[in-house]
């Protein structure tokens, strides 16, 4: 899929954002965000983390008539609190989402998938 964005100004053409580039963003971001140990394996088993060659998998991408649906599953450090985690990370994906892209978001959906200590 991709996203197609009228270019600012008066100048002809167009701009096409692969999903592949919005996972990426969202990926890097969720795993940048205080509390995050890493992201976890999307719809596999609990507790099943994503190998860093692979963030993506944990990260889906959706249009919507209102912007970007995200869907993230993270895995967060013990010990903290995992709904103050998961309002970081949707604030931190959502601004990053649009700064990059300038595409708009409609809803970041975090998942937390399990709770482990930092290593």
């Amino acid at each position: 899929m991709e996203y197609h964005l009228l270019p600012a100004g008066s100048s002809p053409g167009s701009v096409r954002i692969a999903n592949a580039a919005v996972e990426q963003i969202v990926a890097h971001t969720a795993a940048e965000c205080y509390g995050v140990v890493g992201l976890g394996a999307r719809g596999g088993r609990v507790g099943r983390m994503v190998a860093r060659a692979r963030p993506t998998l944990a990260v889906d991408v959706q249009q919507t008539p209102d912007g970007l649906a995200v869907r993230l599953d993270v895995v967060v450090e013990h010990g903290l609190n995992l709904a103050e985690v998961a309002a970081t990370v949707r604030s931190h994906v959502a601004y990053e989402v649009k700064r990059l892209t300038g595409l708009d978001v409609a809803a970041v959906d975090v998942r937390i998938g399990d709770v482990r200590r930092s290593a």
